[in-house]
């Protein structure tokens, strides 16, 4: 039993909440979430948080109908969405710092728009994303100086009335192929978790690890590589035999690190995206590179969402002759119809060709229960056991990253 430790649930996964509770010997402190009727979230920690080591525990799944509990303290009506979870974690941490918290931990198992990390700008003060026409016709690759959206010669200096002016107007409008204006989307909810009084992130998987970078207090980065490794050893038979594929190239890092720890063989498919015409939009063009035929393939990667990538990813490798394909995934969202898809009820893309995947392995950070009901290929792996040991490890000052160190 853990002692002087307080453990609050936020309203997205409760079942996750009660095997950490379980696993450290502690039960969830009382608090209160409702919403008013014009949809603004309401907060109340019940229990004495004063000189505790507080930890928030609140996943970024989508919501399916909310999940109402009044014996713990939750009313909720309605589809919660990612932002709803994220303004009622930053109003739950708050909270505990005004209550006196020493220290207050967000254990987030997925963490919130990952995938959106800050794009870098050039010394032009321009993000180095997309490609005019002109350099996608020569090929360069090469952005110049200042090539965004260029003021004409008799523009001049401005103010914001020069807005009025039509022929200003289309100076400032940004080139073919080029994004202007984009949102520090990551940095901006690293602050807003800090500036609510977070003194500690604990996550796992991150999508995007220079999210770490974006923070000022210390990011525990767990990983769910045990767990799936276990799986293969001990679920998939002559696993020796089988290939570890990476859907894309972002997530070959991800998965070559599972096909080295076990010495198994790796491939990779390779999404192209080269317009037939400059004037048409780019189309991704799947190409696997490894030899897949009469094996057993296996998809790794950090998250699915929609699921579109790995259905793909299964099609490709089945024409290419695999055995059976079998998806390994941390994060598994699965948000509108991709349980359909994934169990080819009908995959979203209006074919009406049944699903190449023959399992799907995720992780609980995220509610499986729907989609579980959903979709009979689903498998869930529990790795609430290594949150719990993190946060014990956390409580007591040891080293979080001996959980890995034979991994």
């Amino acid at each position: 039993m853990v002692r002087n430790i307080v453990l609050l649930s936020g309203s997205s996964h409760p079942t996750f909440v009660d095997r950490i509770a379980s696993a450290l010997g502690v039960a969830p402190s009382s608090r209160v979430l409702t919403k008013f009727a014009s949809g603004e979230t309401r907060c109340e920690i019940r229990d004495s948080v004063r000189g505790k080591d507080v930890y928030i525990v609140q996943s970024f799944g989508v919501g399916e109908g909310g999940h109402s509990d009044p014996a713990r303290g939750t009313t909720s009506g309605g589809k919660h969405t990612v932002n709803d979870y994220f303004i009622e974690l930053c109003i739950m941490i708050s909270a505990c710092k005004t209550g006196g918290a020493k220290r207050v931990t967000a254990v987030l198992p997925l963490f919130p728009y990952s995938r959106q990390p800050d794009l870098p700008f050039s010394k032009a003060g321009e993000p180095l994303v997309g490609l005019t026409a002109q350099q996608q016709h020569d090929g360069s690759g090469e952005r110049k100086p200042g090539g965004g959206a260029k003021m004409g010669a008799d523009c001049g200096n401005y103010t914001t009335h020069d807005y009025e002016s039509p022929s200003l107007m289309m100076a400032l409008q940004a080139t073919s192929g080029q994004k202007h204006f984009m949102a520090h989307a990551g940095s901006l909810v690293a602050n807003l978790l800090t500036c609510a009084g977070a003194d500690r992130i604990l996550t796992c998987d991150l999508h995007e690890k220079a999210y770490q970078g974006f923070f000022d207090i210390p990011v525990d980065n767990l990983y769910a590589r045990p767990h799936l490794k276990r799986y293969i050893q001990q679920n998939i038979p002559n696993y020796r035999d089988a290939v570890i594929v990476s859907p894309d190239a972002g997530g070959a890092k991800r998965a070559t690190a599972i096909a080295d720890s076990l010495g198994l063989a790796f491939a990779l498919i390779h999404k192209e995206r080269r317009p037939p015409n400059i004037s048409l939009a780019p189309k991704a063009a799947m190409m696997l590179v490894g030899d897949v035929a009469s094996r057993v393939c296996i998809l790794v990667d950090d998250l699915a969402d929609t699921g579109d990538t790995i259905v793909r990813a299964a099609r490709l490798l089945k024409r290419e002759g695999a055995e059976r394909v079998i998806a390994l995934l941390t994060h598994g969202v699965l948000s509108g119809d991709a349980a359909a898809r994934i169990d080819g009820n009908g995959n979203g893309d209006g074919d009406g060709a049944s699903s190449a995947l023959d399992r799907v392995v995720v992780t609980n950070t995220v509610p499986q229960e729907a989609h579980q009901a959903r979709c009979t290929r689903l498998e869930v792996l529990d790795i609430s056991g290594t949150f719990a040991e993190a946060i014990r490890r956390v409580h007591h000052g040891e080293s979080v990253r001996t959980l890995f160190q034979y991994d």
